[in-house]
Parts: structure tokens; sequence; C-alpha cells
């Protein structure tokens, strides 16, 4: 494991220890890959994933940036929370710099109904 990615994780564990998901309110948990992005829902107390969403679900249109795609993705995972009955979540960046992709979905997230 590289420097970087022991680094992120010692941050997430951090992040983590002051951070609980539950099932009114779960924690929306962001995963990014140098390719793809991945967005769940998670119910801490239970241990169990909600519902997920990531950027293999979408048709992108080629050509199309990163950033864009993990828009449309904070947008599909509202949109499944939001027919589960669900506004409120916990935003969790997963020890990432709250920049670029990340950001992007976090905006995507709020256009599609979600409060955090």
């Amino acid at each position: 494991m590289s420097v970087k990615t022991e680094k992120r994780i010692r941050r997430h564990k951090k992040i983590r220890m002051n951070m609980h998901g539950t099932k009114d309110r779960p924690r929306l948990f962001v995963f990014r890959s140098n390719q793809h992005i991945y967005a769940q829902l998670v119910d801490d107390d239970k241990a169990k994933i909600l519902m997920s969403a990531s950027d293999k679900e979408i048709k992108a249109k080629k050509g199309e940036k990163k950033s864009e795609v993990s828009k449309q993705v904070g947008k599909l995972i509202a949109k499944k929370a939001v027919e589960a009955k669900i506004g409120k979540v916990i935003f969790d960046r997963g020890g990432t710099i709250y920049h670029g992709r990340i950001k992007a979905l976090a905006d995507g997230a709020r256009e599609g109904g979600l409060v955090f």
C-alpha cells in the first residue's frame, strides 16, 4: 500500500470516530478510485448497506468529464434515497479532500433532494 493510501485511511478512521449513521439518517459514504466513483447509504447500527450507486450504472457519453459523471451519481443516489423516504444523511467523504469529483457528487446529491 502506498503512503498516500495509508494517509487517506488514517484520515478516514479519524473522521469515522465522530460519525455514525442510523436508519433515519444514514451515512452517505463516497469512495473514489482513479476510474470510478461509488456512493453508498450505510446504517451503522445494523452494519448494513441500504442502497448504493456508481458510475457503472450511468451511461456516460464519450468525452464526458469524470466530475460530470460524479454529479449524475449524486443525483442517482439522491433519487433512490428519496424513493425510500430518506431525506437527511451524514456525508462521509472517505478521507479524501472535498474537491473535484467528491464535491460534484455532493452537489448532485443536494440537487436531488438530500440534506446534509
